[in-house]
């Protein structure tokens, strides 16, 4: 035996823990907490330090709407699955009595319906996504506080023990899933807060608000109030067996503004492989991104809205032009500010781009189309012959 003096660095993150951070960092922003701590759960089931007899890990989120709380969960599995659908969610206001819970486990014997519905919760669903490199679950019960309390009695066996009973008496293994509970309690406390009515504390929350970065202070009021609301709900017998509560901070301007160059960037990912060998690239200026942040920021509805501005104002755009086939595969569109009008103008800059040329322009892998417009043996882009008046 060798002896050695050597003090260990308990705090560092492994290879594939920080390369789940780092996604998650590109996708989510101002919930830096809410990151860390799936992370750091995340961390321990690859050490093989989490408890066999319970789920890898339990998240209870909590904050206003729109703050990211159920695009986290779908994040977390695009990262590590490569498919932000590999998530089993349940929506929660769809098990308001309790004789909804047959759904989720199934009737059992000599009840109408046995054997005639598969179980939402069946072991065949908790693991048909797992990889032959991860065998992990992702289940969301999203918006919890809608459900009976049939449903959270049935969640006490999952949190504690991590097996749940079908109505057919078998047992689903629940040990290496994730866990995920959202809710919108204490979201109108966390509006007050933000919203004080006169003084200097007005001021000073109004500018915070404005930039997304809350004090210390405000920071614990807006947490106690979502705990608090979460506690007045759930009984304490639920809430002890919770890992993890986490509270979302509600977004500022800044934060929405990163959340504007996310979006389009997810637009133009969803075109290349949804609009398939007619794929095009689409720009946008930064007055044209102002504009977009403008139109969609909303204090009460956060993310949300900002997703359905750029869908009424760049997607349903880019929609009507291919439908009417003014926009083709290998076009290059700039989407700008026309001042004088106060909307989005939309302008043909090249056509004919080459899928290499496509993708490094956006830092986007694409697969070369299948089917490819006239002259596009052409070298790089060619200039579009209906380019406007306008700054190329």
């Amino acid at each position: 035996m060798t002896r050695v003096f050597e003090e260990l660095d308990a705090t560092r993150t492994g290879r594939e823990a920080q390369d789940l951070k780092d996604k998650l960092e590109q996708l989510i922003v101002g919930q830096d907490e809410a990151i860390q701590q799936i992370v750091d759960v995340y961390q321990m089931f690859l050490a093989g330090m989490n408890s066999p007899d319970r789920p890898v890990g339990s998240f209870l989120f909590l904050g206003p709407t729109g703050s990211g709380k159920t695009r986290i969960v779908e994040a977390t599995a695009e990262s590590l699955l490569s498919n932000a659908r590999a998530v089993i969610k349940i929506d929660c206001a769809e098990f308001q009595h309790s004789h909804e819970i047959a759904k989720l486990i199934g009737s059992p014997p000599g009840y109408l319906g046995h054997r005639e519905t598969h179980p939402l919760l069946s072991q065949e669903v908790l693991n048909q996504y797992h990889t032959d490199k991860l065998k992990l679950s992702f289940v969301l019960f999203d918006e919890i506080e809608k459900a009976s309390d049939a449903l959270w009695n049935l969640l006490l066996g999952i949190l504690d023990k991590a097996t749940l009973t079908l109505g057919d008496n078998r047992r689903v293994d629940f040990s290496r899933t994730m866990v995920f509970l959202t809710s919108n309690l204490g979201a109108s406390q966390i509006s007050s807060i933000l919203k004080p009515n006169l003084g200097f504390e007005a001021y000073a929350v109004s500018r915070e608000t404005e930039i997304g970065s809350f004090s210390a202070d405000l920071s614990g009021k807006i947490a106690r109030a979502a705990v608090d609301a979460a506690r007045r709900r759930f009984t304490p017998e639920f809430m002890n067996r919770l890992d993890k509560i986490v509270v979302f901070q509600p977004l500022g301007r800044e934060q929405l503004r990163r959340i504007v160059e996310i979006e389009l960037r997810l637009l133009q990912q969803r075109i290349f492989t949804s609009v398939g060998p007619h794929y095009f690239v689409f720009q946008t200026t930064p007055e044209a991104r102002q504009h977009l942040l403008e139109q969609g920021t909303d204090v009460k509805y956060g993310a949300r809205h900002l997703r359905r501005a750029i869908e009424r104002l760049v997607v349903q755009p880019l929609s009507n032009l291919i439908a009417t086939g003014q926009l083709r595969g290998g076009d290059l569109i700039e989407i700008d500010l026309d001042p004088r009008y106060n909307r989005l103008v939309f302008y043909k800059r090249a056509e004919e781009l080459r899928p290499e040329i496509m993708a490094e322009m956006t830092g986007i892998t694409l697969a070369p189309p299948q089917v490819v417009a006239s002259g596009a043996s052409v070298e790089g882009v060619r200039p579009s012959t209906a380019r406007s008046g306008r700054r190329a």
